[in-house]
C-alpha cells in the first residue's frame, strides 16, 4: 500500500487550503468578492480550476481548539482571525468531489483525540464518495486548547502521543482489511449478499483502544486511503516510517530538508521498507509575478495585516507554549528545552532557529518577535519570482532532496488569486520542462501519486 514517487523529474503538487480564510487573507486584494468562508462554492470553484491545471491534491489541515495559549486568552485570535474559524472539512470535500473527477483530497484528524473506528469508517465512506481520491493526514496534536475540548487537562506526553498514533493507525488498517476485497457477492438469484468467511472481527485489545470489529462498510476503491504523516521530530519521523505512504515536511531550509530525508530513509530501511517508495511533499509558499519586480512587491505585501498580538497568538498556539512569558534576552537552546519540558512541540519556530543559528545563540525579545513575525506569515521561507525563476528553484530543491515527492503549496496572499496564478503561470512552465508528469494517469489518488 505504498505511494512510489521515485521517478526523477516527476514532481507532484498539492495545494494547502487550511488557512485560505484566516490571518487577514480574506481582506487582501485577490480574495473572493461576494463570497466568504465557509461558502462551499469557493472551494468547488477552486477544485475545478485546480483539476484543470493537473494539481494532484487539495489538502486541509485541522485544529479543533480556539487559540488561547498567548496570554492564556482567546481574545487576540478572535480579534485578528488567527487560525480561526476552523470547520470539519469532510462535507466540503464531498461537495468538491461532486464537481471534479480526478483531483485528490487530503483530510486531517488527530490520533490524540479521535477514535480509530469512527475515523476508519468515515474515511472509507469518503473514499467511496470520491471514487478513490482520499488521503488521510494523521497528526499527534500539540495544542493544549484542542486537548481541552476533548476532556484533557493537559496534552499527553510527546512520546505517548506517538505511541497512541502507532496503535491508532494499526487499528484503522486492521479495520480496512477486516472485510476482504471480494467479500461482497451480491448474487441476485440467491439473494446472498456477502461471504461470511471473508468478514473478520479484529478483536484488538491495546494500551489505548479496544475494538472488536469488523468495519461495517464495503471495501472502498483504494482499500486504504493514502496515509500521510507530518512528524518532523525524530520521534515523529520514526513513527511515519512505519506506515506513511507520503510525508509532509517543512520547506524553506535545504539543510533541514536533507536531514529529514536522510533520517526518514534510515528509519524506512530499519522497518524493511524501500525509501524510494515514500515521497515527501515539502510545505512551500510561493509568490509568483509576471516580472521579478511584481513578485518582489507581492512578497512584501505578506507583512501587512499582522501585529504583535496576532503574531504572538499564532506562534504560541502552534507550539503550545506561551511566548508572552519570554524575557528580554533569549538563549535559543534554553528556550527550546523549556518548551520541550512543558510538553509542547519541540519543532516549530524555536526548533528551526536552533537548527539555523545554534543552541547557544542569543537574541533580544524584539529580535525574536521580528523573526516570529516573518515566520508566522512564512515570509522568511517564501520563494518569489517569475514562473521561470520559481521553476528553477523548485527543480534544484527537488533534486537535492531525492526527487521523490514534490511540494505542498500554501497560500501566502489570497484565495483564489494566489493559487490561480500558480495554475496559470507556474504549472505550464513545469510541464513544458517535463518536470511534472502527465496529469492524472491513474484511476485513484494513490495511482496518480505513484506516477
Amino acid at each position: 500500500m505504498t505511494v512510489t514517487t521515485d521517478n526523477p523529474g516527476h514532481l507532484h503538487l498539492a495545494f494547502d487550503l487550511s488557512f485560505t480564510h484566516s490571518e487577514g487573507r480574506w481582506a487582501r486584494p485577490g480574495s473572493w468578492a461576494g463570497r466568504t468562508f465557509p461558502d462551499v462554492r469557493m472551494f468547488q470553484e477552486l477544485a475545478v480550476t485546480a483539476e484543470r491545471g493537473g494539481i494532484d491534491m487539495l489538502f486541509f489541515g485541522d485544529g479543533t481548539g480556539l487559540p488561547d495559549t498567548w496570554r492564556g486568552s482567546t481574545d487576540a485570535a478572535v480579534e485578528w482571525g488567527v487560525q480561526w474559524p476552523r470547520h470539519d472539512m469532510s462535507p466540503f470535500i464531498a461537495a468538491m468531489s461532486a464537481v471534479t473527477e480526478h483531483i485528490g483530497f487530503g483530510l486531517t484528524y488527530s490520533s490524540t483525540f479521535m477514535h480509530p473506528f469512527y475515523v476508519a469508517r468515515l474515511l472509507n465512506s469518503l473514499d467511496h464518495v470520491t471514487n478513490g481520491r482520499i488521503a488521510f493526514n494523521v497528526v499527534a496534536s500539540t495544542r493544549v486548547s484542542d486537548a481541552a475540548n476533548y476532556g484533557y487537562d493537559r496534552l499527553p506526553e510527546h512520546g505517548q502521543r506517538y505511541e497512541r498514533m502507532d496503535e491508532f493507525i494499526s487499528v484503522c488498517q486492521q479495520l480496512w482489511d477486516s472485510v476482504e476485497p471480494d467479500a461482497i457477492v451480491m448474487d441476485r438469484e440467491t439473494g446472498r449478499f456477502a461471504d461470511p468467511a471473508k468478514v473478520h472481527a479484529i478483536d484488538h485489545h491495546g494500551a489505548f483502544f479496544d475494538v472488536k470489529g469488523p468495519l461495517t462498510s464495503v471495501p472502498s476503491p483504494q482499500g486504504h486511503p493514502v496515509l500521510v504523516q507530518a512528524g518532523n521530530s525524530p520521534r515523529g519521523i520514526a513513527t511515519s516510517a512505519t506506515f506513511a505512504d507520503l510525508i509532509f515536511g517543512f520547506g524553506g531550509n535545504l539543510a533541514s530538508q536533507v536531514r529529514h530525508r536522510t533520517m526518514l530513509d534510515a528509519e524506512l530501511v530499519a522497518n524493511g521498507r524501500d525509501p524510494r517508495d515514500v515521497g515527501i511533499l515539502w510545505a512551500t509558499q510561493l509568490v509568483i509575478g509576471r516580472t521579478e519586480d511584481e513578485a518582489r512587491a507581492r512578497k512584501q505585501e505578506m507583512l501587512a495585516y499582522w501585529g504583535h498580538e496576532a503574531v504572538g497568538a499564532y506562534l504560541s498556539y502552534n507550539s503550545g507554549y506561551d511566548f508572552s512569558t519570554v524575557g528580554e534576552s533569549i538563549i535559543l537552546g534554553e528556550l527550546n528545552e523549556t518548551i520541550v519540558a512543558s510538553g509542547a512541540s519541540p519543532s516549530g519556530l524555536v526548533g528551526m532557529l536552533v537548527a539555523e543559528l545554534g543552541a547557544d545563540h542569543s537574541m533580544t525579545r524584539a529580535e525574536f518577535f521580528e523573526r516570529g513575525w516573518q515566520h508566522a506569515v512564512g515570509y522568511d521561507s517564501t520563494m518569489s519570482g517569475t514562473a521561470s525563476q520559481l521553476a528553477d528553484q523548485l527543480e534544484e530543491n527537488f533534486a537535492a532532496t531525492g526527487s521523490r515527492g514534490g511540494y505542498m503549496i500554501g497560500n501566502p496572499l489570497s484565495m483564489p488569486s494566489s493559487y490561480v496564478d500558480i495554475i496559470e503561470l507556474l504549472v505550464p512552465e513545469l510541464r513544458r520542462r517535463g518536470t511534472m508528469g502527465p496529469a492524472y494517469p491513474g484511476r485513484t489518488l494513490r495511482e496518480n501519486l505513484a506516477s
